[in-house]
């Protein structure tokens, strides 16, 4: 059976996890691709909270192999705390359930310390990392510096790659002024944490292609969001990694021939958290309901960071762009029930740059910083979705903003959700 890629269509905060629990009742085998534990995926199951940043969504069908692909970094020490809490819920969690990549690249404390220290010296141009390491990470696995999963199988080898990354981080950390890492104490709760997690770390590659060949459905789960692509996002206000369709095939290693579905995710107005441009962000009466503050609390803030996000109507030229970079055979509309109540709803057509209309996502991040949206206003809806399950008890207004907005994507949206919980899905 072919593979299904899933892809946030934004700046993250799609509602990815729920749209990949979803279909993985229909796989055999979750990956994630990209990213670290800077991602955060929220699932709703019956009275429980499922907080994921690791392990993919997956894990909560038992009938699902999870798998965690050499295009992750991964800090040993957050992994085996997100495999615990998930045991703690009743999740099981076995090496035959969960595989992790000898390839992947391993989030050291010295990857977090730097991490830290960098955006420290920006000031006021942050980037608005997580400061999980996410970055150095990467940048030591492109620098050919950084220490692979597959490792950890050799402790004492493992030992003296953490021990050495430490110290030369530490010279870094003393031309800043700052105070160095005890290398010593780090390496060792890391040779634990590699000891525990041995019996987990595999060749992922190996895996998925040998699935694919016995016919296995797998779903391939991404994090962050198109908009925030090292190459094809707002650079350089972007994760380090590659969140989208390309990045899905590099970060688990098999060919674009067993891909059947690209699915996209956006939400139905815009959110971001961190700094960048976001050319429909709103800083009014309408930002804060969307934000969910007050008597409407829709939990707009970061599921890793809590930081609150930035919100906006829906954005079509970025939508276009995303789905032009990952080639979408369709589009999921999370969070459609936030918008009952507004009398009407914006989307955003096109920008305005110096005067110029343009409908095409701009290339460079002055034009970005410039432009202006060019918002058009569609007929609201007062009903709550939240109990509708089928298209044609959809309010029509809001039938209407679905058909508008698949028309300017130039995708169909087979998929929205009216609310957090597992079944509150509406398909087409």
């Amino acid at each position: 059976m072919p593979a299904t890629i899933l892809i946030g269509a934004q700046w993250g905060d799609e509602g990815k996890g729920r749209v990949a629990d979803w279909l993985a009742a229909q796989s055999q085998v979750v990956a994630r691709y990209a990213g670290g534990d800077n991602a955060g995926h929220t699932v709703y199951v019956g009275d429980r909270v499922f907080k994921l940043n690791l392990i993919p969504s997956g894990v909560l069908h038992s009938h699902v192999v999870c798998v965690l692909g050499n295009g992750l970094v991964i800090n040993p020490l957050n992994l085996l705390r997100e495999m615990d809490e998930l045991r703690g819920l009743g999740v099981e969690i076995t090496p035959d359930r969960v595989i992790v990549s000898s390839r992947a690249h391993i989030i050291s404390p010295a990857h977090i310390a730097l991490d830290k220290a960098a955006e420290q010296a920006r000031g006021k141009d942050k980037i608005g990392t997580t400061l999980r390491g996410i970055g150095p990470a990467y940048m030591d696995k492109t620098g050919r510096t950084g220490i692979r999963a597959g490792l950890m199988h050799d402790p004492e080898a493992f030992a003296d790659a953490l021990y050495a990354q430490i110290e030369a981080a530490n010279v870094q950390l003393a031309v800043r002024g700052l105070v160095p890492l005890n290398a010593q104490e780090s390496a060792e709760v890391y040779i634990d944490a590699a000891m525990r997690l041995k019996p987990y770390v595999r060749d992922t590659s190996h895996y998925i292609n040998q699935r694919l060949a016995e016919g296995a459905q797998v779903l391939c789960e991404g994090a962050q969001g198109t908009l925030l692509d090292i190459d094809h996002g707002d650079y350089p206000f972007v994760t380090s990694s590659s969140p989208t369709a390309g990045g899905a095939l590099i970060g688990l290693g098999f060919g674009p021939r067993h891909v059947e579905r690209v699915v996209g995710v956006a939400k139905a107005y815009a959110t971001r958290v961190g700094s960048g441009p976001m050319v429909t962000e709103l800083d009014d009466a309408i930002a804060e309901r969307l934000r969910g503050t007050g008597e409407h609390f829709w939990d707009e803030f970061g599921t890793v960071t809590r930081r609150p996000r930035r919100c906006g109507w829906l954005d079509l030229v970025a939508l276009r762009y995303a789905s032009q970079v990952s080639g979408f055979t369709e589009l999921v509309l999370t969070k459609l029930d936030i918008l009952s109540g507004f009398e009407t709803i914006g989307i955003a057509t096109a920008y305005e740059i110096n005067g110029e209309r343009v409908e095409d996502m701009p290339s460079t991040i002055w034009e970005l910083v410039s432009a202006k949206p060019v918002v058009e206003m569609l007929t609201g809806w007062e009903e709550s979705l939240g109990e509708i399950r089928k298209p044609q008890d959809l309010p029509t207004a809001a039938r209407r903003y679905i058909e508008r907005v698949s028309e300017l994507c130039r995708v169909p949206i087979r998929t929205v959700s009216v609310g957090p919980e597992r079944d509150q899905l509406v398909h087409f």
